[in-house]
């Protein structure tokens, strides 16, 4: 992917870590619920176009271009808030989903639980 000239802000493209593709995973949550919908990845220019627009939009990595949330599916990403975590790898954008944020139908793409032993705390 080459980078394709963006216009994200200097000070907020100075805090990200990026991996060596040029991307930083995006964890989105229901803004009201906390319910963890999704995973997926931005560049920069994907940041620059969700927080001017307030539509979630992502570059994927498998057809190579950038998403809009909805844009074919209609279940769209309203984004509310979109922060950074303290390593500026990761960002948390809290949306308000529109229909299932699952390409599968399902609300979550965290829809299939693995079984773990739970922990206690000593």
């Amino acid at each position: 992917m080459s980078a394709p000239a963006t216009s994200l802000d200097p000070a907020v493209a100075d805090l990200l870590r990026r991996d060596a593709a040029g991307l930083v995973a995006a964890v989105v949550q229901q803004h009201d619920t906390g319910e963890v919908l999704m995973v997926a990845w931005m560049d920069d220019e994907a940041l620059h176009r969700t927080l001017t627009t307030g539509r979630a939009t992502y570059w994927s990595r498998s057809r190579g271009e950038y998403w809009v949330k909805g844009e074919t599916s209609g279940h769209r990403q309203w984004v509310r808030d979109v922060r950074l975590d303290c390593d500026g790898d990761a960002l948390l954008l809290l949306v308000d989903q529109e229909g299932p944020a699952c390409h599968t139908g399902e609300r979550s793409c965290f829809h299939r639980p693995l079984p773990a032993t739970t922990g206690e705390r000593p």
